[in-house]
């Protein structure tokens, strides 16, 4: 790079080293420094406006940096143009990245069947649609469907950093589908990556994961690993990232029984998506924040009994053995819980379920 920035190389070997620098920073996380180069490539593509691969290659770059920091719109427009002039350049793999960034916006944004055009036409280029199509799934209610294709992509991936990067959303879905073990064993694996590599993202998507697997059993553990990764997300400037992390943190207080903070962590968090335009979180949100014990009451007797099992930590597998009744009738009984209650997870359900004691209702009876 030092050879690069002197202007001492052709253009099309610092095109080349410029893309290997800037994909190496991103490959383990370093999004500061992945930052900092996409900047410099950025002013040189300008002055080398024949070298069409190079500033596609230089907007996906610029598109995932804009994403993160919640410039969404302006991280849309590069990923269009990046698609483009990849296209032109006869680079269809990056071509795919840049519909892939494209999907996750339009995935945030509760754009659900463009997020899948994006996706499906990422992987006609050569990039795997994941960890977004299965997230995507998840949105959409398809947990089966969102827990075999983030099995599939993690059981293929055999680069660390590659788990890295698929791990939080395995934990996401495992926890949704109440595989709660599973979940914590990959957060494990994604602490172990983040220690190995020093890597202050890497750590606070661990961070995440770690207490949204700990909220639905300890409250009070999970609330320390979410207040560890609320302040890395500021401090890599991560918006979205910060409010979810800020939404899990309202449930631990009020799972703990601190209301008020609950109240205003659950508040932040909203307003935060609404600013970004992440519509189905800020309308989970707002349930979140608008719920109270009047909406237990909403729930039939058998829907009761389904959460405190939820709360208990069963499968559904487990829980229509219990009670003598099919698979798929449980899961129609959990999405009409969630529906109910304003929550999107397992592990919300039973935080409902502590901070309204209707586990402790349970072995009283």
């Amino acid at each position: 790079m030092v050879a690069v920035t002197g202007g001492r190389l052709g253009p099309i070997v610092t095109g080349l080293v410029y893309c290997s620098v800037i994909d190496g920073c991103q490959g383990v996380f370093d999004y500061r420094r992945a930052q900092e180069w996409t900047a410099a490539l950025t002013r040189w593509c300008e002055q080398q406006p024949d070298m069409v691969a190079f500033t596609g290659r230089c907007l996906v770059h610029r598109a995932a940096i804009m994403h993160l920091h919640g410039a969404w719109d302006d991280a849309l427009g590069e990923a269009r143009r990046a698609h483009e002039r990849c296209l032109r350049a006869t680079s269809p793999l990056a071509a795919g990245e840049a519909l892939y960034q494209q999907g996750e916006i339009h995935r945030l944004r509760g754009e659900r069947d463009v997020a899948e055009a994006a996706y499906r036409q990422a992987s006609a280029h050569g990039c795997e649609p994941q960890p977004g199509m299965a997230l995507l799934r998840l949105a959409q209610g398809r947990r089966a469907a969102a827990t075999a294709a983030i099995r599939r992509a993690l059981g293929e991936a055999t680069q660390p950093l590659r788990r890295a990067a698929l791990l939080p959303a395995y934990v996401e879905i495992l926890l949704a589908a109440g595989l709660v073990a599973q979940a914590r064993a990959a957060c494990r694996e994604l602490e172990q990556l983040a220690q190995e590599y020093e890597s202050r993202m890497l750590a606070a998507m661990a961070a995440h994961a770690r207490g949204a697997a700990d909220l639905p059993s300890d409250a009070a553990g999970a609330l320390i690993a979410l207040r560890g990764a609320l302040a890395a997300w500021h401090e890599l400037d991560a918006p979205y990232a910060a409010a979810r992390t800020r939404a899990l943190l309202g449930l631990a207080c009020r799972a703990l029984g601190d209301d008020d903070t609950a109240a205003i962590e659950l508040e932040a968090a909203r307003a935060a998506f609404e600013q970004l335009g992440a519509r189905p979180d800020r309308d989970r949100v707002a349930r979140l924040a608008g719920a109270s014990a009047t909406a237990a009451r909403e729930l039939t007797p058998r829907q009761l009994e389904v959460l405190r099992m939820i709360a208990a930590g069963a499968t559904n597998k487990a829980i229509a053995v219990e009670l003598v009744i099919s698979e798929r009738t449980v899961d129609r009984h959990v999405s009409n819980i969630f529906a109910k209650l304003g929550v999107s997870s397992r592990a919300a359900a039973t935080a409902y379920a502590y901070e309204h004691e209707l586990v402790r209702a349970t072995r009283r009876g």
